[in-house]
């Protein structure tokens, strides 16, 4: 066993190793851990200097982060924004639309929140609401979810047209994997308020959510706004390869200097295909 004294008068990762296997003393979690916030800090050096690179030339940028419940989206993009400059980065999360909100256009609330020059917004949920969780839940008549996905695209080319850059996420995990997760937030004091009635259902209408969720990917899936499907049930993992695939899509200055690799796993990271097996179907 590793005395206190002994972690602490370690002056690398190297040296902790080497006392372990001296000792015989298991810490291959505590080494992953280790790896994974080295990563993490490193890709989070680029996340700077991209924000910093987008506000010099101006450009828009929204990022979706989309999935079913406890696929690990809020917590992803709080990794990607945790050193962020706050004067050009928003995270949007709108909560359930007002009288007068359910009386408009249904993508006017969110166009409110699109970025402005310089800026990158993330949305945690967007108007991807109505494809997937409306009609699942009965949000939504059938009649305004087949209008809102005839007009999708043609909204989204809008935005391309315009020059707005679009990265679109799923994140997708498995049911076992989304059961545990649940279980985690009851029994967290400080995540019981991320937990709802909504939750639980989920779980029971997993195969309707699949059958939307297919029905949007179908619909939406275009060469101009990809589906990007971030495949694993490891929360670590997830937002890693997330990062690196936002990454690898600029040409940012001092993006040569990195100090890891931008690119990210293609086992966990592709682009949405009919034929592609996905862990949350």
């Amino acid at each position: 066993m590793l005395t206190a004294k002994e972690f602490l008068n370690a002056t690398s990762k190297e040296e902790i190793i080497e006392l372990a296997k001296k000792k015989e003393v298991k810490i291959n979690k505590i080494l992953r851990k280790i790896n994974y916030e080295e990563e993490l800090k490193q890709l989070q050096v680029e996340l700077v200097n991209l924000q910093q690179w987008i506000s010099k030339h101006k450009l828009r940028v929204a990022i979706l982060f989309e999935g079913r419940d406890a696929a690990g989206k809020g917590g992803s993009i709080r990794r990607f924004t945790e050193h962020l400059n706050p004067r050009s980065m928003r995270v949007v999360a709108l909560p359930k639309p007002t009288e007068v909100e359910k009386g408009q256009w249904y993508f006017r609330r969110y166009i409110k929140e699109l970025p402005n020059p310089g800026e990158i917004v993330f949305f945690d949920r967007s108007w991807y609401n109505r494809a997937v969780v409306e009609p699942v839940m009965g949000f939504c008549t059938e009649q305004e979810y087949e209008r809102y996905m005839v007009q999708v695209p043609e909204f989204e080319h809008m935005l391309y047209e315009d020059g707005v850059i679009l990265i679109k996420f799923w994140f997708s995990i498995s049911k076992d994997e989304q059961i545990k997760r649940f279980e985690g937030r009851l029994n967290n004091p400080l995540k019981i308020w991320k937990f709802s009635p909504i939750d639980k259902r989920g779980q029971e209408l997993w195969d309707d959510y699949t059958y939307y969720k297919e029905q949007m990917f179908s619909h939406t899936h275009t060469t101009y706004s990809p589906w990007i499907i971030v495949k694993t049930n490891d929360k670590k993992e997830a937002r890693l390869e997330s990062i690196r695939y936002v990454l690898s899509q600029f040409k940012y200055d001092l993006k040569e200097q990195a100090t890891t690799t931008l690119f990210p796993d293609p086992n966990i990271i592709s682009r949405y295909h009919r034929n592609a097996k996905q862990i949350d179907n």
